[in-house]
């Protein structure tokens, strides 16, 4: 009989993989949304010219919609495919911020590309161990593309070797800052920090053209949709696109999917990946007698700041100015117990085109005709991204509205504004050794669920209890169902969530009965 996963995302397209290298066969379920034709067509129109070609007119064209993007959206291609917006998934949100997809590949044709696994300390008294993990990402990276290069960032994630790889070029900025960094450091290694090159997921042959933020035009920013034709040429593999999933029946020999079309398939086993959205709402509605509610966990995050006071300068390349990507140049690991038991991860940015739009919206009103001003400072800018554990962030209960969406109530942690604060200023100090000028001040903290790390609603544990799943993913009284997406991890680390997931998919996948 037939495995059904439900979801094209990072986690569905993992487990496929893993239960097709088992031989078994695989039918995806999913709704299917994919980018509008007319958004394609411009999308190849661009791909077909070289970047230095490309006009004044065609970029801004490229990129107007993405700056029009509506509160709380994120666009690529400058199409909402794939995301849903708010009151598609709730009822009422609650404050939360996190989104659904409907599309192919899910929110991965929306990501910023950061891949790194969990280090084994984040993952202390999980039932799993980054040794259990290891293989996986090596079978995820088979597929997943990963920039990087050699560095000190080795010895915390050593699950994912770095040899042999590529780093795409970090641009001016980066550059000097990694440099003044090795210098203040005079080597020898700050045992709290770590500073190294970002880890992406991106394809060989970048054109550094500038537009990772508002879509590749040659795809070279790993989606899972990418991998939907390749899983389609193997013939144990069938692909179900159409009406969402309501809620799934477990039955002693089989388990049986309901559509919203009242459309059904049927299954040996069902893998849900849905994204933890999805994946909460389906659960719900499939065991009202089990749940009321779940509790959602999310890794705050905020942003601090902060000025490169050195550029430009005549002889000095402008940072605004290509070849550059705008992906995250660089990643800083933050291991200090007084501020927390667990890494404290940044992801350094340096300029993109979205800096100078947000100074002018958020100050310019204050001073008419200083937009040349904030485009001048945008120059100058870099942005850290500093994430914290789950532990030290809201918690968010969702429940199922009578209409079959989701409501959320957000509860939040009263010490996260002084963490964060205390962790932005330890950061702060660092960079500031690397030769850039930190706005404390000016640092804040994101909207619940803005990270997109989410999850840990049905958390693993060695002996589950209601509310709880097994090592396998499988929700307390199931047999036949196995979570594969962030919605089992029992809790989210500060560091990027997608290679983990994914890494767990597969050894789920890999060992379920």
């Amino acid at each position: 009989m037939v495995d059904l996963v439900i979801g094209s995302g990072p986690a569905g397209i993992a487990t496929a993989r893993g239960l097709l290298a088992r031989g078994r066969s695989v039918t995806l379920v999913d709704v299917g949304g994919t980018l509008e034709p007319a958004r394609a067509a411009a999308r190849d129109a661009l791909a077909a010219e070289a970047p230095a070609d490309w006009s004044a007119a065609t970029r801004t064209g490229w990129q107007a919609p993405q700056f029009a993007s509506p509160p709380g959206q994120v666009r690529r291609y400058g199409s909402d495919f794939a995301m849903e917006p708010a009151d598609a998934t709730f009822a009422d949100p609650g404050g939360l911020t996190l989104r659904a997809s409907h599309a192919v590949g899910g929110l991965s044709n929306l990501w910023g590309a950061a891949v790194l696994p969990y280090a084994a300390q984040d993952m202390a008294g999980w039932p799993i161990t980054a040794d259990d993990l290891a293989p996986h990402y090596a079978a995820v990276t088979e597929f997943l593309p990963v920039a990087g290069g050699r560095d000190r960032l080795e010895a915390l994630f050593p699950t994912l070797s770095m040899r042999g790889r590529t780093p795409l070029p970090p641009g001016p900025q980066a550059e000097r800052v990694l440099k003044l960094w090795r210098a203040a450091l005079g080597g020898q290694p700050d045992p709290a920090l770590t500073l190294g090159l970002s880890r992406q997921a991106v394809a060989p042959g970048c054109r550094l053209c500038g537009q990772c933020l508002h879509g590749c035009p040659w795809g070279l920013i790993w989606s899972a949709a990418q991998e939907l034709p390749r899983l389609r040429e193997d013939p144990r593999f069938a692909w179900s696109p159409g009406a969402p999933v309501r809620r799934i029946e477990e039955g002693p020999d089989c388990v049986t999917l309901i559509r919203a079309d009242g459309t059904t398939e049927t299954g040996e086993r069902v893998f849900l990946a849905a994204g933890v959205l999805e994946s909460a709402r389906i659960l719900l509605a499939s065991r009202p007698q089990a749940h009321d509610s779940l509790t959602l966990r999310d890794s705050p995050h905020g942003f601090l700041p902060m000025l490169d006071l050195s550029l430009p300068r005549k002889g000095r390349p402008h940072p605004d100015r290509g070849p550059l990507h705008t992906l995250a140049k660089l990643f800083l690991e933050l291991d200090d117990a007084t501020l927390s038991p667990h890494l404290i991860h940044s992801q350094i940015y340096s300029w993109n085109e979205f800096y100078a739009p947000e100074l002018i919206a958020n100050y310019g009103r204050r001073l008419p005709g200083s937009a040349p001003l904030w485009r001048a400072l945008a120059r100058r800018l870099m942005v850290a991204q500093v994430f914290l554990h789950s532990d030290h962030g809201p918690t968010i209960d969702l429940s199922l509205a009578p209409d079959g969406r989701l409501t959320s109530t957000v509860t939040a942690a009263p010490d996260l504004p002084t963490r964060f604060g205390a962790a932005a200023g330890r950061i702060a100090a660092a960079m500031a050794r690397a030769g850039l000028k930190p706005l404390t001040r000016a640092a804040r903290l994101a909207a619940p669920g803005a990270s997109f790390h989410a999850g840990a609603t049905v958390p693993m544990a060695r002996n589950p209890r209601p509310g709880q799943s097994d090592p396998l993913g499988r929700p307390y009284g199931l047999s036949r169902l196995h979570l594969t997406d962030a919605s089992c991890l029992p809790a989210i680390p500060a560091t990027t969530i997608t290679l983990p997931v994914m890494a767990n998919a597969h050894r789920i996948a890999s060992l379920s009965p």
